[in-house]
């Protein structure tokens, strides 16, 4: 699915894997975000996802000028977690706003995995 932004120049497209890969960086730069989880269809296990691939955990959905996202994070132990996904959505919403031009329609996040960090 691709996102259109008409200016005064013309058509403006831009690919859902990278609102997903921004939103990805943009995200595991939080507080409290270890990074991006991804589920294992074959035994069912939370993988961490390295940078190259943040994408995949992040499912894109564009309806005409407005986005919806949905996160799957591994968050650090002992984080209150209102706080993290009150600065999480935030964050997400203003800087994907600015990057693409287009409205955050809503934000849903995802829990996948705790780890402790030392």
């Amino acid at each position: 699915m691709k996102g259109r932004i008409k200016t005064e120049y013309g058509e403006v497209t831009v690919n859902s894997d990278v609102i997903a890969t921004y939103a990805g960086s943009v995200a595991v730069g939080c507080f409290g975000i270890v990074g991006m989880a991804a589920i294992s269809m074959k035994d069912g296990l939370v993988h961490l996802l390295k940078k190259d691939s943040l994408k995949y955990g992040i499912n894109v959905k564009i309806d005409g000028n407005k986005i919806s996202l949905v996160l799957h994070c591994i968050v650090s132990y002992g984080v209150n977690l209102t706080a993290m996904t009150d600065n999480l959505v935030e964050s997400v919403r203003y800087k994907v706003e600015q990057f693409t031009g287009m409205t955050i329609e809503h934000i849903d996040i995802m829990i996948d995995g705790i780890r402790v960090i030392d």
